[in-house]
């Protein structure tokens, strides 16, 4: 098991059981890259009816905090991991979030 910077927190993805396969290889690898260097885990939930890739982020306490859609978008993995970067980052200064103020340095660096 890997070092996490919160026990519980974990970045979601939740795609339908048919979403293209393409689009998901790149969300998923995307948001690995973020994980991995923000040291906490994925999952990914699929079978329910959705017509998009949904990323959140599930903070320590089980709230869970919406980062991404892929809704007809056709960026590539760089693009991906940006948008969902930036938004920890932003994410990171909210008072609601404060559990994400560690974080700031790292997401500053993985660039």
């Amino acid at each position: 098991m890997r070092s996490m910077l919160q026990t519980n927190a974990r970045f979601m993805i939740y795609a339908s059981d048919a979403p293209s396969r393409k689009r998901l290889k790149i969300v998923g690898s995307a948001v690995s890259r973020i994980a991995d260097s923000l040291e906490v885990e994925t999952e990914l939930s699929g079978g329910k009816k959705l017509l998009s890739i949904y990323v959140y982020y599930r903070s320590d306490a089980g709230e869970e905090i919406p980062v991404y859609c892929d809704w007809g978008k056709s960026w590539e993995e760089d693009e991906v991991y940006q948008a969902i970067r930036n938004m920890m980052f932003v994410l990171s200064f909210h008072p609601r979030h404060l559990d994400l103020r560690s974080i700031r340095r790292k997401v500053c660096v993985s660039a």
